[in-house]
């Protein structure tokens, strides 16, 4: 199983990777499933049922409704955001839904769509079963579907032969482990970059490389662009207000009057910006990169705009390095431990989100592998523990600002890594298994079903 950068970095919706962008693909891979099967014409009626976390905040995270989207053949990626409104509102009005935009059927999502709060289902926190059946309500079609964090889907059978697959073995530098990776850097004598680039370039060309690095940061430079133009109050009913165009708005008139020489830490603000821009777009439901998550998506953008606006030397040659740095961290957090709230808690999300960013810009600013992989280490070190406790089950609190303090977090670290030679106490890979151990200990209240924390204390205040 070779995590690719693409894999790390997908272009979807918000407001989650998880609840959002996995059900859809699953609901999508349903209807293929039942097309491939021939069976989608003697469909009559397909009944959702979600389980353990994407029942809890389901609601909040809008998988009811990208569930929809999904038997309608949308996908994250391709979808016209301004038309899936009026989808859903047909799909409500006639009571019909058109499997993937070739076979009408009744569907009522009250009946049809359901929250199923009982235990989760064995392979993992979020779980969703789908059942076709024909006119004589015989089953057609059942498939289990795991949305594994960061836009993941696996199938229950998937999920089970994970543990037979040999990760990363059709590519030259096949590491599972940091250690793995830094020695194989140190025979090579190639950056984490290079060996990511040349594990990419096993299984696509370097245009198809670089033009898909060029599309993720594009997409990432439109979220912020979008989300620092925006404001008024975010859906889903908390009253959140969004906050990136105004401090924008005061950061440039304080750059105007002369003011930032008073408080050098102004700069923390710019990278806080940032990070808040994406993720209230996220939070609005808009177009986003899952960095590793949606949840996290602020991280990766804010602190590579930092590198591109602040840092001297910055180049579009940087833009590829801090890409596949952060991807190549990610791939490993992931392979580990997990970067899925409903799993490990938020430790998974902004703490990986965080190692992936510091490693980024420890590598753009000409760090040894060993710096790199210290500065990763740092970040999710120091995030362990964090749990995810969305309230009202909407990924705007503690989420947004949870994005922009990772991503001051991920250049502390990075520079902290920087001053050093690379030698360090804890390697990355035990603060990786300290993560995922302490996240199996978490109490599921604590991941990502709203049951604990925040989500219920601030009710209080």
């Amino acid at each position: 199983m070779f995590l690719s950068v693409f894999d790390m970095f997908k272009i979807g919706i918000g407001p989650s990777s998880s609840h959002t962008m996995g059900p859809m693909a699953a609901a999508g891979r349903f209807v293929h499933r039942l097309t491939a099967n021939g069976d989608l014409k003697a469909t009559v009626r397909v009944e959702v049922r979600l389980h353990g976390s994407l029942a809890f905040t389901g609601k909040g995270h809008g998988t009811d409704t990208a569930t929809i989207l999904g038997l309608l053949g949308e996908t994250a990626e391709e979808i016209d955001l301004d038309a899936a409104p009026q989808m859903l509102s047909t799909v409500e009005a006639t009571g019909q839904l058109t499997l993937g935009g070739a076979h009408s059927i009744a569907f009522n999502a009250q009946t049809e769509l359901i929250f199923d709060y009982g235990p989760p289902l064995s392979g993992h926190a979020n779980g969703m079963v789908l059942r076709a059946h024909d006119t004589k309500g015989v089953l057609l079609l059942e498939r289990t579907y795991y949305s594994i964090g960061g836009g993941f889907v696996l199938s229950a059978d998937e999920l089970a032969a994970m543990s037979d697959e040999a990760p990363f073995a059709e590519v030259p530098f096949g590491f599972t482990t940091a250690a793995e990776m830094l020695q194989m850097g140190e025979r090579s004598g190639k950056s984490i970059a290079e060996m990511k680039a040349d594990n990419e370039l096993a299984i696509r060309s370097d245009s198809e490389l670089r033009d898909g690095l060029n599309k993720v940061w594009s997409a990432m430079e439109n979220c912020m662009a979008r989300g620092l133009k925006q404001d008024g109050v975010l859906p889903g009913g908390l009253g959140v207000k969004r906050r990136a165009r105004q401090i924008l708005a005061s950061l440039e008139n304080e750059q105007a009057e002369g003011l930032n020489a008073r408080f050098e830490h102004a700069i923390m603000d710019w990278i806080s910006l940032y990070a808040l821009a994406v993720n209230e777009e996220n939070a609005a439901g808009g177009r986003i990169v899952t960095a590793p998550t949606n949840g996290a998506a602020g991280i990766v953008p804010a602190v590579l705009r930092y590198y591109l606006d602040f840092c001297p030397g910055a180049s579009d040659a940087g833009v590829h390095e801090f890409l596949l740095t952060a991807a190549a961290i990610g791939g490993l957090i992931k392979h580990n431990a997990s970067i899925s709230g409903a799993e490990v808690g938020c430790q998974g999300e902004v703490g990986s989100a965080s190692a992936m960013a510091a490693a980024g810009l420890a590598a753009v600013l000409g760090g040894s592998n060993a710096q790199i992989e210290h500065a990763a280490e740092i970040a999710i070190e120091h995030h362990l523990g964090m749990t995810c406790d969305p309230v009202g089950g909407l990924v705007q609190v503690p989420c947004i600002e949870r994005n922009a303090m990772g991503a001051v977090k991920a250049v502390n670290a990075a520079s902290l890594a920087l001053r050093g030679d690379g030698s360090h106490f804890v390697p990355l890979d035990t603060a990786v298994e300290t993560m995922r151990q302490t996240g199996q200990d978490m109490l599921s209240k604590y991941k990502e079903t709203s049951q604990g924390g925040l989500a219920v204390n601030v009710t209080e205040c």
